[in-house]
């Protein structure tokens, strides 16, 4: 089982959650945004989201890697912290820049079951 490298200095951008993941008028982050509010995230509390993405990706596996010419991305599956207790399955994807570089956030969205 793969797990992200370098998890553990795992980040995750202000900006990324809330202009994206919990902005209901995005273009495109909207529908998450409504998944992770009802989920009980706020963006007043972002680093609360931050730490349970992180956390999301720190345990469990790597389901998907891609090597593109900027970097290499991870794609993590399954189970992640939520204020509500429900803890669902979402997808998120980290970018390295370099095999020693810290993982960065680009998505986060849920998965259907």
């Amino acid at each position: 089982m793969t797990q992200l490298p370098n998890s553990a200095q795992a980040q995750v951008q202000q900006a990324k959650i809330v202009g994206y993941l919990l902005n209901l008028t995005h273009a495109d982050g909207g529908p998450k945004a409504a998944f992770f509010i009802a989920r009980g995230f706020v963006a007043e509390r972002w680093d609360e989201m931050a730490d349970a993405l992180v956390t999301q990706g720190r345990n469990n596996p790597v389901t998907k890697i891609v090597a593109h010419p900027w970097g290499v991305r991870y794609q993590v599956d399954c189970h992640c912290p939520t204020p509500d207790g429900a803890n669902p399955c979402i997808r998120t994807v980290w970018e390295l820049a370099d095999v020693l570089a810290a993982p960065r956030l680009l998505t986060a969205y849920p998965l259907k079951n």
